[in-house]
């Protein structure tokens, strides 16, 4: 059975067909006020983008859905998790920081924002998966006991999973830190020389794999399991992760996780896809490249699957855009993000999800004005 994407251009002849107007049609049509429960929390999933980086998301479009939870008497929040990486988001004062610098306000959006699983994502409930890659999940807590969701991507490329949408936002960015780990590597994380020998680490090791030295800290890899904990507890990030899984496997391991925050919200989860300012790269970079198609609209849809790969399609029929990386060597129907990040397959993700069950590749696409 086709699952069903509603779709809205970004053409505007009034103030009733403004895009942000257009936010609020697509909300109520794709039925979101049925995920919605009365005078319970509702989670806004979002990306606040790294400092310096300029194309994501846009607060007036998430004060729109703000306004629309509260209309059906939810009491949303924003949230997003902590970043494996040393950046701009790795903390959660850092990150709430960077938020308000990129316009997510309380003044602005209408609603308080809470980074999910604490201060170093360390707050999280292992989901019981049973999948090929992992048999639990480290899913931040916060998204787990949220009644209901609804995930707001910025649909742009992504270096290693091709492109990002509705499924790496629930599998990477509900992911606690030691699941980002999880899902970049096999390898085992390694410590650095800006080590102060505090013992964090070491305590924080369900193993005995770290010893402290003098000057740093060694790892037993014998002994490791990988797990990154000792990552997310660091609190100079001088214990890093190895970036070294192949790009199939990374894909796989990050739509399980998918599967893992999508768990126990079974008709509680929506999504909405910005196929606009297209990047090539995450806006987990601190700058924005030249879009590399032009701006396409706006998508709705409560199947992660559909939305994604209706998303993708329309990327892949546009022509690429003069002066961006592509710069119009590729025409409509060829893979714009393979284009951009060459051995990156993207509709892996939609294949893999369909298989676990996340949803459906086969969608019809319903315009609405």
């Amino acid at each position: 059975m086709k699952s069903q994407v509603y779709f809205a251009n970004l053409r505007s002849k009034s103030q009733a067909t403004s895009l942000i107007n257009k936010v609020g049609r697509l909300f109520e049509v794709a039925g979101f006020k049925n995920i919605i429960q009365p005078n319970e929390p509702t989670a806004i999933k979002m990306h606040f983008g790294e400092e310096g980086n300029t194309s994501f998301l846009n607060p007036i479009y998430v004060r729109e859905v703000v306004k629309r939870i509260k209309k059906y008497k939810g009491k949303p929040f924003l949230t997003d998790a902590n970043t494996l990486y040393k950046g701009s988001r790795n903390n959660s004062v850092d990150h709430l920081n960077t938020a308000i610098e990129n316009g997510f306000a309380y003044a602005v959006v209408d609603a308080p924002i809470i980074i999910s699983g604490g201060l170093f994502s360390q707050d999280f409930v292992e989901v019981e998966i049973d999948k090929k890659h992992f048999d639990r999940v480290k899913i931040t807590s916060d998204i787990v006991y949220t009644p209901s969701m609804i995930v707001l991507a910025h649909f742009k490329g992504h270096s290693t999973a091709g492109f990002g949408g509705a499924l790496k936002s629930l599998g990477m960015g509900c992911a606690a830190v030691a699941g980002k780990q999880q899902q970049h590597s096999t390898a085992k994380p390694h410590s650095v020389s800006d080590c102060r020998t505090c013992g964090t680490c070491a305590r924080s090791c369900p193993t005995g794999a770290i010893t402290v030295m003098k000057k740093h800290v060694s790892i037993d890899h014998d002994k490791c399991i990988g797990c990154g904990e000792c990552i997310s507890y660091c609190p100079d990030r001088a214990i890093e992760p190895e970036w070294g899984t192949k790009m199939d496997e990374f894909v796989e391991r990050m739509v399980e996780y998918a599967y893992g925050a999508a768990k126990g919200k079974e008709g509680k989860l929506g999504f909405i896809n910005f196929v606009m300012d297209v990047s090539p790269l995450c806006d987990c970079i601190p700058w924005s490249d030249a879009p590399i198609v032009p701006d396409i609209g706006i998508l709705a849809s409560t199947d992660p699957v559909a939305i994604d790969q209706a998303s993708l399609d329309l990327v892949n029929k546009s022509k690429a855009a003069a002066g961006s990386v592509l710069d119009e060597q590729y025409k409509e129907g060829q893979d714009k993000f393979e284009a951009a990040n060459p051995d990156t397959k993207g509709y892996m993700q939609m294949t893999y999800a369909e298989e676990l069950g996340l949803g459906t590749r086969d969608y019809e696409l319903i315009e609405v004005i």
